[in-house]
């Protein structure tokens, strides 16, 4: 009862975005998520999406003559969408995984820009607002239905695009000062990903001056991530 009321205050407290009047982008390239983590003493384990160094994922918009939205490596567990409605059926942010892929990169670079970071990467969103982040989404969602990847879902898509809308969703935008640093994917998790998949982490290296092929290069064992899905466009 108490998830479920707070979950109607979220939805009342926030700016409609009429799903039906958005149109489908384009996907393109490989989602790649993976665990690591696994088998560090400090089991720390967590989601990474991490970029295919090949067929990188990309989402172009609709009809906007703007940069197309290319992630980089990062943790993901959906946490752009509030946590409140995640429980629910229709809700479960790998249902949406592409999707949710690119609403999270829009937050990490906007918490990136705002510590006055200006790499390339970064910039190439930062004419995305808040609201338009919900937008965004909501074409991505709106993409996935229309190749047929997820199922028609009324109340699911309007509720997510709603849910990402609203006082919750611009606590998460809002961040705080060290947050592009406070959530970058660590160094040790960087070398099991490189391990796992070579060129996924150059980037990401090269912007941090981290020198992760080397040190992937140099490990004794099997790398400790995990593939935990995969989509190809």
């Amino acid at each position: 009862m108490l998830i479920a009321a707070s979950m109607a205050s979220v939805l009342a407290s926030c700016t409609t975005i009429d799903f039906g009047d958005l149109q489908a982008g384009t996907f393109s390239g490989t989602l790649i998520v993976m665990w690591v983590g696994e088998g560090d003493r400090a089991g720390d384990g967590k989601f990474v999406f991490v970029p295919d160094p090949h067929a990188p994922l990309t989402f172009r918009r609709p009809g906007v003559n703007s940069a197309p939205i290319v992630p980089s490596v990062m943790y993901t567990d959906g946490g752009s969408v509030p946590k409140i409605v995640q429980p629910f059926k229709g809700f479960n942010p790998w249902g949406y995984a592409p999707a949710y892929m690119i609403h999270d990169w829009i937050f990490t670079a906007h918490h990136c820009l705002d510590d006055g970071r200006r790499d390339p990467i970064y910039t190439a969103v930062e004419h995305i607002n808040f609201h338009d982040s919900a937008v965004v989404l909501g074409e991505a969602i709106h993409t996935l239905m229309k190749k047929n990847l997820v199922s028609e879902n009324d109340v699911a898509k309007r509720a997510i695009t709603e849910a990402v809308n609203s006082p919750i969703a611009a606590n998460i935008w809002k961040g705080h000062y060290g947050q592009c640093e406070d959530d970058a994917v660590k160094p040790g998790h960087l070398r099991e990903i490189e391990r796992f998949l070579a060129g996924s982490t150059t980037d990401e290296a090269k912007r941090r001056n981290l020198n992760i092929a080397g040190a992937a290069g140099s490990l004794r064992r099997p790398s400790h991530a995990v593939e935990v899905g995969r989509v190809a466009f």
